[in-house]
């Protein structure tokens, strides 16, 4: 298709997101409830479509060498489909976040001021993930009255393809306009370009995927963009802690889905417990399939490990590989995470309350932990139901995004007269 034929529906597209993104600005919040329960429904109705799609996806991707891991996370079943359902009917009970106080203020000359939450109008979303992040998306998007621009990955388009056109024919039907949930029809990155310049109809990106993805959309688009490069998360070992309680949550951050933003990448330990702690953490590890990578110090009590580089401490490795560093104090370990992390989830495991204060105030990060596995920055995990990404900006979103996350705000000035 040629370039100008591509951004002729870009802009078709675009004038039907605006449209109904209108709609739903105003839609009272019982009617997005029936709206999205309207879409849980639709998904159940339209499983044997959904999964007539999803097989030709698999099809595709066992013919271009997919490894058999990635096409379980590919693939949809009738329960996979039933739990998207209930994320999104799970998404329509929680609270409306339209038209929210967030403040009121009246002056002395009378004026009432009063700051309210209000949507952003339209959201285009990029992501390479499974095609549940279709329904998902949407679901977070409308109940914050947004109308959503989807692109899915190329492995997933015959099943977005269908998620989506289910889900904006059951908007549909509650009485929306057309074009409350739209896909891009086409995955090359051609298209994705000219998206990142429709700032005319689109009020905000969010990226999901790879580094490379993501800094691709930040060079490329003309409106806000809402991300995260990537998740080095840190814990720290301090010099008092329960050492059992602590080797258990290294475990859990590291091999419980090593290949998630939220897993840890970087161990501190601080050094007057290394002697005792770093064998007994080194069996626990060396069980789990873990290749650790330590500095000279670490290496010296755990000779199996392997050396540490600079560039390890930077990593985002998504597998069963830690770098290990120690550190002489909680100042310490915060200015290496401040130095080196990604500014995603950090954690200390203390028993020193006034160490566990200074970790807190002064570590960087979009989430902080205290005696607890960073595998918890999660929508879900929040109580947000679900969760349109993690945002490690500062500006507007910060941490697991969720329908709050996907207001804006503005704000009404009442007055009888005043003139200035």
């Amino acid at each position: 298709m040629e370039i100008s034929e591509i951004k002729e529906v870009l802009e078709h597209i675009g004038k039907k997101a605006r449209r109904a993104a209108a709609a739903l600005a105003v839609l009272p919040a019982e009617a997005k409830v029936v709206c999205l329960n309207q879409m849980a429904d639709g998904l159940i109705a339209g499983s044997a479509c959904i999964m007539q799609a999803n097989q030709k996806d698999i099809d595709n991707a066992r013919r271009n060498g997919m490894d058999e891991a990635k096409i379980d996370r590919l693939k949809l079943t009738a329960e996979r489909i039933s739990a998207m359902a209930d994320g999104l009917r799970q998404v329509a009970s929680q609270e409306d976040p339209v038209g929210r106080i967030l403040g009121e203020n009246i002056r002395p000359n009378g004026l009432v001021i009063t700051k309210v939450s209000v949507p952003f109008g339209v959201i285009g979303i990029i992501y390479e993930a499974r095609p549940n992040v279709t329904a998902d998306a949407a679901g977070i998007c409308i109940k914050a009255g947004n109308a959503v621009i989807l692109r899915g990955g190329k492995e997933a388009f015959e099943s977005n393809t269908a998620i989506a056109g289910i889900l904006n024919r059951a908007a549909a039907q509650t009485g929306l306009p057309d074009g409350v949930v739209q896909l891009i029809p086409w995955t090359d990155r051609e298209a994705v370009k000219l998206m990142l310049k429709m700032d005319r109809y689109i009020d905000l990106v969010i990226p999901r995927g790879g580094e490379s993805l993501i800094r691709t959309v930040v060079a490329e688009a003309t409106m806000p963009v809402l991300k995260h490069y990537k998740g080095v998360c840190h814990l720290f070992v301090d010099a008092e802690c329960d050492r059992e309680a602590a080797v258990n949550i290294i475990i859990n951050a590291k091999c419980s889905r090593p290949a998630v933003c939220n897993a840890l990448e970087t161990l501190l330990i601080d050094k007057s417990i290394l002697p005792e702690f770093a064998p007994m953490l080194a069996g626990a590890l060396s069980k789990k399939g873990v290749e650790m990578r330590g500095d000279g110090e670490f290496c010296r009590v755990v000779p199996e490990a392997l050396p540490a580089s600079e560039e390890d401490y930077y990593a985002e490795y998504l597998s069963l590989i830690l770098a290990i560093k120690t550190v002489d104090g909680v100042e310490e370990a915060v200015e290496h995470i401040n130095t080196y992390g990604s500014r995603h989830s950090d954690g200390i495991i203390s028993k020193i309350d006034e160490n566990i204060a200074y970790f807190t105030a002064n570590t960087d990060s979009s989430t902080v932990y205290v005696n607890a596995s960073t595998r918890f920055t999660d929508g879900g995990e929040f109580g947000m139901g679900a969760e349109i990404g993690i945002s490690t900006d500062k500006l507007h979103a910060r941490g697991p995004m969720g329908a709050d996350e996907l207001t804006t705000y503005k704000y009404i000035v009442r007055g009888n007269g005043q003139i200035r």
